[in-house]
């Protein structure tokens, strides 16, 4: 079960039986399966990449990067792994798909994790950022 047990209780006096708590729970899970999926996909292609991160030695709003890949995990309602961009990298903590076209993701959104600690858009063409 993916839900913790407030979100169990509050779903069951919304009038879901025990099943139908289990069913929605493997449902998220194979949505966020989908989508670490699709993030995946994203980050296949050879850069460049853009991002709107705050970067210290920048005053640009949104940054260039040369390279990026992404490993990514998911258990449960959890999506993790690892970005790497440029030689550096920096853990992914959460991610979503934020638009889209024909199906292909166009800007995505990662968590990322210490020494960014922030959530961060990424897009294939400057302009849709």
């Amino acid at each position: 079960m993916h839900f913790d047990p407030r979100v169990q209780r509050a779903l069951r006096e919304a009038g879901l039986d025990a099943d139908a708590v289990a069913d929605a729970s493997d449902r998220v899970a194979e949505l966020v399966a989908r989508d670490a999926d699709r993030l995946r996909s994203f980050f296949d292609a050879d850069g460049p990449y853009y991002s709107d991160m705050e970067m210290a030695h920048s005053a640009s709003e949104t940054q260039e990067h040369a390279t990026a890949d992404v490993d990514l995990f998911t258990h449960g309602s959890d999506l993790r792994g690892y970005l790497s961009l440029d030689g550096w990298g920096v853990p992914v903590e959460g991610g979503r798909i934020l638009r889209e076209d024909g199906g292909d993701p166009v800007v995505v959104e990662l968590s990322l994790g210490d020494t960014v600690n922030d959530r961060v858009r990424f897009a294939r063409e400057r302009g849709d950022l």
